[in-house]
């Protein structure tokens, strides 16, 4: 904080004995998209840093893809915090920086540079640069250049400071490689590979991408070994190829999910603009950013051998009514939380198809409870037949059936009956989806009126402008695919909601519990 004061003061960077880099690779979460307005305004109290240039150091036209010739003087070292590039806004790195050093016993400084940009694929962030393909459509070229960007972070961060070491490399991206039907698309021209195949695929170029990333940053700060790299769980299928990877690499570490942060549907930035539901709002940054902190410091300084919440076996009991899942916790016990998160469902005939983020394929469930600090039991409304190979799932957006709309009232849809009670974990979120065949649209109010639930919309959100109807079944659903499952971690965070524009969280310290990954077809033994 003293080095932020006499900076702010003097106008001049005072170093701490050690500065240490985090160096950020990524698409539209890593680089802040619509990720607005930033609550991390102010410079780092942990004295943090960033180029003068912002965390984002890839730009659009200056010198995208010659970024050696991008002036010094952007290159002076600044206290760290989010700024506004256009539609870019709060990225993950006040939180992680801010977590992690606000852990350490001795002072220390963190320098991050994020040289990514929204929808890239893997190959066009490597040092192949596909961006700058003949092949690419030339919207998306863009100049290229995000890996040589990297790299001439590092060596402007070694000038400036002979001692400057990377601790830490941050890959946020995956969603840019997901097929149509589940697979992965490995370039922009290039079949989708069918999804067994496309996850090993993935999980390759992701491992060997950290051992060249690696490798090169090393030849230029001059460190031995190989340098760590944490990654989040991307909610297309290049999620499970990231597990993968980290299970084959042992310098790979996945932090988690980030479903539990609130999406950009709540972002509000020029003009009168909200985000799309891919995207994070900048709570959900820096929420997100201090999850990835309490991983590294675990890993890099308490030597913790991370591993997420994650399903490690899952056993069908005699009699083919229940299922147990064990699974590995970090800091147990097992919660299953339907008051921070809506409980997820989707109700069928006899039961639910889905149920607190679990589907059971050819089944259908009763209940979902927790059966020990690391377990969790699956009721089925009936038994399975015998001999049936059983596969269990887990990551769904449904929330609850909200009935028929009894009245459309300029942009407000009026229920039958109140729906408070169900949607309450969700207006305490923000913005959450009510859909129905053809059409979807984020509520962004809930109110009660003489006993039925009142839920206002934008008619400019419209899905494809098609408007619902009286009559229609309509169900509501968050953002992003999720689950009801989480530990009981109890570390403090040090930000708290900040935007108070939306939901009613503001002012709450972020909590920092870890929800379990989203998985599919986990195989179920036999009794």
């Amino acid at each position: 904080m003293i080095r932020v004061l006499l900076f702010l003061l003097l106008g001049v960077p005072v170093f701490a004995a050690d500065l240490s880099g985090i160096w950020m690779m990524g698409q539209s979460l890593c680089d802040g998209s619509e990720s607005l307005p930033v609550v991390s305004g102010e410079g780092s109290k942990w004295d943090n840093l960033m180029f003068q240039r912002g965390v984002r150091t890839w730009l659009a036209k200056d010198n995208s893809g010659t970024p050696e010739k991008r002036p010094e003087a952007s290159f002076q070292l600044v206290p760290l915090r989010a700024t506004v590039n256009g539609g870019l806004g709060e990225t993950v790195a006040n939180g992680m920086a801010d977590h992690l050093a606000a852990q350490m016993k001795q002072p220390a400084s963190y320098l991050v540079a994020c040289a990514g940009q929204g929808g890239r694929q893997i190959q066009e962030l490597s040092s192949a640069d596909l961006s700058v393909d003949a092949r690419t459509p030339e919207s998306r070229r863009h100049g290229g250049g995000y890996y040589k960007t990297s790299l001439d972070d590092a060596r402007r961060a070694k000038a400036l400071r002979p001692d400057f070491r990377i601790e830490a490399l941050y890959w946020m991206q995956g969603e840019g490689n997901g097929g149509a039907t589940g697979g992965i698309v490995p370039t922009r021209w290039d079949a989708e590979i069918p999804r067994a195949e496309g996850l090993r695929w993935y999980r390759d170029q992701l491992i060997a991408y950290r051992r060249q990333w690696s490798a090169d940053l090393c030849a230029i700060t001059g460190q031995k070994g190989e340098l760590p790299m944490f990654t989040y769980q991307t909610l297309g299928p290049a999620g499970e190829a990231q597990l993968m990877a980290a299970d084959a690499d042992e310098a790979i570490h996945l932090v988690g999910p980030h479903y539990a942060v609130p999406s950009a549907l709540n972002s509000l930035y020029p003009p009168n603009r909200h985000g799309d539901a891919i995207h994070l709002a900048a709570d959900g940054e820096r929420w997100w950013g201090e999850q990835v902190g309490k991983v590294m410091h675990r890993v890099l300084h308490e030597k913790e051998a991370w591993q997420p919440l994650r399903p490690r076996k899952a056993v069908l009991e005699a009699g083919h009514e229940s299922i147990v899942i064990e699974f590995t916790v970090p800091r147990p016990p097992l919660v299953i939380d339907t008051g921070f998160l809506a409980r997820q469902e989707s109700p069928v005939d006899g039961g639910f198809s889905t149920l607190a983020g679990f589907r059971v394929h050819g089944g259908v469930l009763k209940a979902v409870e927790v059966a020990s600090a690391t377990s969790v039991r699956l009721r089925l409304a009936k038994a399975l037949p015998a001999g049936e190979k059983c596969r269990v799932s887990y990551g769904y957006p449904f929330v609850a059936a909200l009935g028929t709309i009894a009245a459309i009232r300029d942009e407000e849809l009026v229920l039958t009956r109140s729906f408070a009670k169900e949607l309450k974990p969700l207006t305490d979120e923000g913005a959450f989806f009510v859909a129905s065949t053809g059409t979807r649209v984020p509520a962004r109010a809930v109110r009660e009126e003489n006993g039925v639930s009142v839920l206002r919309f934008e008619t400019r959100e419209l899905r494809n402008g098609v408007r619902f109807e009286v009559g229609q079944a309509v169900t509501a659903q968050r953002a992003f695919s999720y689950g009801n499952v989480r530990d009981s971690d109890l570390e403090k965070s040090v930000y708290a909601f900040g935007d108070a524009s939306y939901g009613t969280r503001a002012g709450q310290a972020y909590p920092l519990w870890n929800w379990c990954v989203l998985f599919s077809d986990f195989d179920v033994e036999a009794p």
